[in-house]
């Protein structure tokens, strides 16, 4: 999606409004364009409306309605991934695209808003990751499927449209025109890591391999089987994808396993996962510490800017706050070396 730099002066999907769809428009929205009959829910999300679609027979899908802002390359970009996905690495679980009566992937409805595009994704059950106990096993689990996701995705050659997304890595430095809006006892640590990435821009442009990523590997995202909250049954929410240095897809899954007092365990198995399916460069190696602190001062300083601009979805904006907050705290002074005695599989890359 095209979440722009705050200095960009046109409305986008993280600031743009919209009418709210009723759950009858909604309803009745899928049963004219996809033919089906059913019943609607409506589900929390920050930049569009999200339904829970269960049709007659209890079959659940996932109603998704852009907010009028959305640029329709962003979302050509996204189905494009699942699309690539679902030929090239059928086995990794992610959702699928439903099409409509017409056989299209998507449909653009006329709204007093302006145009809307409607998609819906086929469900996956499973437990969101945050709502399980933690555990050494559940992480090396994550970081092997963050690894099998990258390598499906290794291939695909969609581009995002123009536009920064602020929450990419690579953008760090953007983030200086909003670091104000934290508060004082947090911001001299959030613009050090900042400095730290300005200070580390060679060594990042010098990285040789680039793809597109997820860039949103967390525990929101990631669905676990609740009979055994070890194993990765899903993966979600595609639009914050990149096209990037493959190592920040990694530093932004690891950057959720740094806030528990057991973050060390959790780093290496993470890690031992990640590596079982995909070995690691030795610069990547290097800057990996760095770009997960750079991925947790992001998180607080997004969060602190828009909810003072959104109040009234604070709660949302702000609920990885504390936690990227602790992790940063946690490895605020960790180095390479440190990182590569934490877990010893990494100099073997």
């Amino acid at each position: 999606m095209t979440e722009r730099s705050p200095a960009a002066k046109k409305p986008d999907s993280m600031s743009a409004t919209w009418s709210v769809t009723s759950l009858d428009d909604a309803r009745l929205a899928v049963e004219d364009v996809y033919g089906l009959s059913g019943t609607v829910k409506r589900l929390s999300s920050e930049r569009d409306e999200t339904f829970l679609f269960t049709r007659a027979d209890g079959t659940d899908f996932v109603l998704k309605l852009a907010n009028p802002a959305e640029d329709p390359a962003a979302l050509e970009f996204q189905d494009g991934a699942l699309l690539h996905l679902e030929a090239a690495a059928p086995t990794v679980p992610v959702p699928r695209l439903v099409r409509t009566k017409d056989g299209e992937q998507s449909r653009t409805l006329a709204t007093a808003d302006g145009p809307r595009i409607m998609r819906l994704l086929t469900f996956l059950p499973g437990e969101l990751q945050y709502r399980t106990p933690t555990t050494e096993a559940q992480s090396r689990n994550v970081g092997r499927a963050l690894a099998e996701l990258g390598l499906g995705l290794e291939a695909y050659d969609g581009r995002p449209p123009a536009g920064k997304l602020m929450w990419d890595i690579s953008h760090t430095l953007d983030l200086a025109a909003v670091v104000d809006h934290v508060a004082p006892e947090r911001r001299t640590q959030a613009a050090g890591v900042i400095a730290e990435f300005e200070h580390a821009l060679p060594a990042i442009a010098a990285l040789k391999r680039r793809q597109i990523i997820h860039n949103d590997f967390n525990p929101h995202n990631i669905l676990l089987d609740p009979a055994s909250p070890t194993h990765v049954v899903g993966i979600i929410d595609f639009g914050d994808m990149v096209h990037a240095p493959l190592i920040n897809d990694l530093a932004v899954g690891l950057s959720y396993h740094l806030a528990t007092d057991n973050w060390q365990a959790r780093t290496r198995a993470l890690l031992e996962g990640f590596l079982s399916a995909r070995p690691l460069e030795p610069a990547e190696i290097a800057l990996l510490p760095l770009l997960c602190r750079c991925r947790l001062a992001m998180s607080i300083i997004i969060a602190e800017w828009r909810s003072a601009r959104f109040p009234e979805n604070r709660d949302y904006i702000m609920r990885n706050h504390a936690t990227a907050w602790r992790g940063l705290q946690n490895i605020s002074d960790l180095t390479p070396a440190g990182l590569k005695r934490l877990v010893p599989n990494l100099s073997e890359a």
